[in-house]
C-alpha cells in the first residue's frame, strides 16, 4: 500500500516521514539515509556552521537523487542572510522553526519554496498560517531537544491545532513506529517527524555511547530543563542534566557543554544529550531503511487491524 495526501504530494516523497533537523546531527550522512528510504531528509543550519552547511548539501546531491530540504532555526542561526542562503543551494523544501514564521516565509516562498514552519502551541499555529506558510509541523514537549517552556503534549496539542486550522499537519514529538504514525493520523496529521529514533539510527553520526543511552533508557529518563527561561529544553537524563533540572533560578543555556564531546566523544556528561521520552520505547540501533520500512508495514497494519475489528 502506497501513502497518498498533501504532504506526500508538497514534498514529493514516497513516505510522509521527516528526519528532525538536529543541530551537527542532521547532515549529509543521515539525511541521504532518510531520502533514499523514501522519506524526507533535512539538513540543519542550528549549528551555525554555514560554510559546513553548505558543502553537506553538496554532498546531499551526490548521494541522493531523492528531495531533501534545509531547516532554518531562526534563534540559533544570525545570519541576516540565511533565507537567500537556503534560497541558493536550489532545495525546494524548507522548514522554519524557533522564531516568528513572518520572518522569511514571503521570501522563500517568493522563490518557490514550500515552507512549513515548526509551532509548540496553537496560536503559533495560527499566527503562522496567516504568515502564509504551506504546512506546519506541531511538535508536542515529549519530542527532545528545545521546547516552549509552557509544554502541551501532542496528544492534546496536535488534535487541537487540526482543529483550527486547514493546512497540512506534520506531528512532531513521540514517534517512532507505525502504531504512533497511525495515532498521528486519526488525530488530524497527513505526516511525521522523527527527531530521537534518528539521533539513535545506524547512520547517524553520533557517537555509539549516545545511541546506546537511547536503548537503555526507559521511559522516565528524559528531564525537561529550562521550564522558568527560555528555551526549555528535554534531554536524557545524566547526572549533569539531573543536576540542572534543580537550578530554576538561572537560564542553564550557558552550561550546554561541549556538543562535539557528547555528540562525537561520546562523553554523556560532555553537554545536554536533547532526547525525547520516545526513548523509552526504542529497542537496538536500526539502519534508517528499516525504521522507514518497517513504521510503513506497521502503519497499514495497524490501520487494517482497526478497520477489521471496528468497522
Amino acid at each position: 500500500m502506497k501513502f497518498s495526501n498533501r504532504v506526500t504530494e508538497m514534498l514529493g516523497v514516497e513516505l510522509p516521514i521527516v528526519q528532525a533537523p538536529m543541530g551537527w546531527i542532521a547532515r549529509s550522512q543521515l539525511a541521504s539515509a532518510v531520502s533514499n528510504a523514501g522519506g524526507m531528509g533535512i539538513i540543519e543550519t542550528s549549528s551555525g556552521e554555514l560554510d559546513v552547511v553548505k558543502e553537506e548539501i553538496r554532498k546531499m546531491k551526490d548521494l541522493t537523487d531523492k528531495p531533501f530540504g534545509v531547516n532554518i532555526a531562526q534563534a540559533f542561526v544570525r545570519d541576516p542572510n540565511i533565507a537567500q542562503f537556503v534560497i541558493d543551494q536550489g532545495v525546494k523544501f524548507v522548514t522554519t522553526s524557533a522564531g516568528s514564521p513572518t520572518k522569511y516565509t514571503a521570501d522563500l516562498k517568493a522563490a518557490g519554496l514550500t515552507v512549513f514552519h515548526v509551532v509548540p502551541t496553537l496560536s503559533a499555529a495560527i499566527k503562522a498560517v496567516e504568515a502564509g506558510v504551506d504546512g506546519l509541523i506541531v511538535e508536542g514537549s515529549e519530542g527532545g531537544g528545545f521546547k516552549n517552556p509552557r509544554d502541551v503534549a501532542t496528544m492534546v496539542l496536535l488534535p487541537l491545532v487540526r482543529s483550527k486550522v486547514k493546512v497540512p499537519i506534520i506531528a512532531a514529538g513521540g514517534f517512532t513506529d507505525g502504531a504512533t504514525m497511525a495515532a498521528a493520523f486519526a488525530l488530524g496529521a497527513e505526516g511525521i517527524q522523527m527527531g530521537t529514533r534518528m539521533v539513535s539510527a545506524a547512520e547517524s553520526p553520533v557517537h555509539q555511547n549516545w545511541k546506546q543511552a537511547i536503548v537503555d533508557a526507559r521511559e522516565t529518563d528524559t528531564v525537561f530543563l529550562n521550564r522558568f527561561h527560555s528555551p526549555a529544553l528535554r534531554a536524557l537524563r545524566t547526572e549533569r542534566t539531573t543536576a540542572l533540572e534543580l537550578k530554576t533560578d538561572e537560564n542553564i543555556m550557558g552550561q550546554f557543554g561541549d556538543a562535539r564531546s557528547l555528540y562525537f566523544g561520546g562523553d554523556m556528561e560532555g553537554a545536554i544529550p536533547l532526547s525525547g521520552q520516545v526513548s523509552g520505547r526504542i529497542e537496538s540501533v536500526k539502519p534508517v531503511a528499516e525504521i522507514l520500512s518497517e513504521t510503513r508495514d506497521e502503519f497499514f497494519a495497524t490501520l487494517s487491524k482497526l478497520g477489521n475489528q471496528y468497522l
